[in-house]
C-alpha cells in the first residue's frame, strides 16, 4: 500500500550532504560577520578588532568545504554509475 509510512525511515543522505551543510553554516556565519565588520563604515564608528576580521574569514572557508562535499557527492555518483554500467544486463 502506497500510502502507508515504511517501517524503518529511508537513509536519504549521500556522501557529502553532511560536508555541504556544514559549509553552509560556516559561509552563514562568514557571512553575518563580514555585513558586522563592513557595517563601522558605513556608520563612521570606530572599526572592530583583528579578531572580527578572522571570523569574516569563514565566509571563504564555508564555500570550500561546501564545495569539497558536492566534489565527493559527485565521485560517490560517478563510482555508483560506473559501477551500474559494468554490471552484465540479464535478459528478460
Amino acid at each position: 500500500m502506497r500510502s502507508e509510512t515504511p517501517a524503518a525511515p529511508a537513509n536519504d543522505s549521500a556522501p557529502g550532504d553532511g560536508l555541504v551543510k556544514a559549509g553552509v553554516v560556516l559561509f552563514a556565519i562568514g557571512a553575518v560577520a563580514t555585513l558586522v565588520t563592513v557595517a563601522p563604515l558605513f556608520l563612521g564608528t570606530d572599526p572592530f578588532p583583528t579578531v572580527a576580521y578572522t571570523v569574516s574569514m569563514l565566509m571563504g572557508v564555508g564555500f570550500a568545504v561546501a564545495a569539497a562535499g558536492v566534489l565527493r557527492s559527485i565521485a560517490a555518483q560517478r563510482r555508483q554509475a560506473r559501477s551500474g554500467a559494468a554490471a552484465p544486463v540479464q535478459a528478460r
